[in-house]
């Protein structure tokens, strides 16, 4: 099954629909299997007198409250139903991330099949049992948790009626950019052994390598953060990849799926050609006439492979040879 590539534009549209649409293009001719934006209302969402995160402040207007931010950030229910129409018609999943009850209800009515938990909602145990109780598919973000905590909402989440093959568990770090120190990457790992769940990974870094080293440990589901510009004014532009660094890693995803292969150690079609260029076989190194020993003396190995293998050599060793042979003959 092929790793599941989510393109997380996020706000990234600016609260404009043309960006959402821009973006939609841009994650389609990336090759991405989904765009992912975010459903919120602010008023349920965040206090009006509430700060902004640092990084937050460096990216927007600083003077502006996290409830102003989040505000002119919404997407309508109209700007929903024209945004999922518009992906079905370019073949590409949408998906969104609920912030609160009243998300969650409009994407179920929107009969999404699939609700992705932001980190900051872990915690959150009437929102949690609310999707829970959807019986869809989760994917659930693990930023600024402990495994506790993650084990917690995965027992919330199955109580509630959520199958436990049908959640996804993806690690994640929510400063923006992460530093790699803070990647723990290896978390992920640990994640899987503990619940016995599907992994995957969300990420916040700058770059390609640790989405790619993701899927080359396990993961079945990356998402990133990409949008059409990095120096749009926004809160998260600059820890997001452009188009072209999104295309780039979704390829470089396929391609390390393809090299993954089997866990079968056996010689590849490609290379199967050279196994009698490059291998040896046992052949004369000195002329020998029929009735002579075989030995040290006058047998070596060489290529080609294409006669008796140096792996029998000690069933060689010792025998009479039943012809004559010149110097470089295959025995």
């Amino acid at each position: 099954m092929s790793v599941f590539i989510i393109a997380e534009a996020g706000v990234n549209h600016d609260g404009s629909i043309d960006n959402a649409y821009r973006l939609i293009d841009a994650a389609v001719e990336a090759g991405a299997d989904a765009i992912k934006f975010q459903t919120f209302k602010a008023e349920s969402l965040v206090l009006k007198n509430v700060d902004k995160a640092n990084y937050q402040k460096q990216t927007t207007n600083e003077s502006e409250s996290q409830f102003e931010m989040i505000k002119r950030l919404e997407l309508s229910v109209d700007a929903h139903k024209k945004l999922i129409k518009y992906c079905n018609e370019k073949n590409i999943i949408f998906l969104s991330s609920p912030f609160d009850h009243e998300s969650i209800d409009l994407l179920n009515e929107l009969q999404l099949q699939i609700f992705k938990i932001p980190s900051g909602e872990i915690t959150n145990l009437p929102y949690l049992r609310h999707i829970g109780s959807l019986n869809k598919k989760v994917l659930l973000s693990t930023g600024m948790s402990n495994l506790q905590e993650v084990g917690d909402a995965l027992t919330i989440l199955i109580n509630a009626g959520t199958k436990k093959e049908d959640i996804t568990v993806l690690h994640a770090n929510t400063m923006y950019p992460t530093p790699m120190e803070d990647v723990n990457l290896n978390a992920m790992l640990t994640i899987q052994r503990k619940f016995g769940v599907d992994v995957g990974y969300s990420d916040h870094t700058l770059g390609l390598e640790v989405d790619i080293a993701a899927v080359a440990i396990g993961a079945s589901v990356i998402e990133k953060h990409f949008t059409l510009d990095k120096s749009m004014e926004g809160p998260d532009h600059k820890a997001s990849l452009e188009p072209e660094e999104l295309k780039a890693m979704v390829s470089a995803i396929r391609n390390i799926e393809k090299a993954l292969g089997s866990s079968e150690k056996k010689p590849s079609p490609s290379e199967s050609v050279n196994i009698d260029v490059v291998r040896k076989s046992i052949i004369a190194s000195a002329s020998i006439k029929k009735g002579e020993i075989l030995s040290d003396n006058n047998v070596t190995a060489k290529r080609p492979g294409a006669g008796i293998s140096p792996m029998k050599w000690d069933k060689v060793i010792g025998t009479v040879a039943s012809k004559d042979y010149q110097m470089d003959d295959l025995i």
